[in-house]
């Protein structure tokens, strides 16, 4: 059972890789954005970042390998669309970094509050 539980944390840890590594660059955020817009060609892509074939076709292997975009050829034209792949568990984790930052922030202005408090304090001593 160790095993299993091992093999699914890897396997996560694997797909989070994919995600974060396909949603580092520009470009590839972009070409998600476009293709939440429409389906298009890797020429039309390609063409839209001003970028070369062999280049775009990078870019969509990286969102392709991640889940994140799934192509088709027809012909000649290969066409992208989104994966059926969601970010749910990725933004999850976000979500949790981002609680625990919220968490640390708040203690920090609270420790500033004090301390102005107290400065405060202090500076109506000294002027009595």
């Amino acid at each position: 059972m160790c095993y299993i539980l091992n093999h699914m944390v890897q396997y996560s840890q694997t797909r989070f890789d994919a995600s974060f590594a396909a949603l580092s660059d520009a470009t590839r955020r972009g070409v998600l954005e476009q293709l939440g817009r429409a389906e298009a060609s890797i020429t039309d892509l390609a063409s839209k970042f001003h970028m070369t074939l062999t280049g775009m076709k990078k870019h969509v292997g990286v969102l392709e390998q991640a889940g994140l975009v799934t192509t088709e050829k027809v012909g000649r034209v290969r066409t992208c669309k989104l994966g059926l792949r969601r970010l749910d568990e990725e933004a999850a984790w976000i979500e949790r970094y981002r609680q625990l930052w919220d968490a640390r922030f708040d203690a920090l202005d609270k420790v500033i509050v004090e301390l102005q408090r107290k400065e405060k304090v202090d500076g109506q001593k000294k002027r009595k």
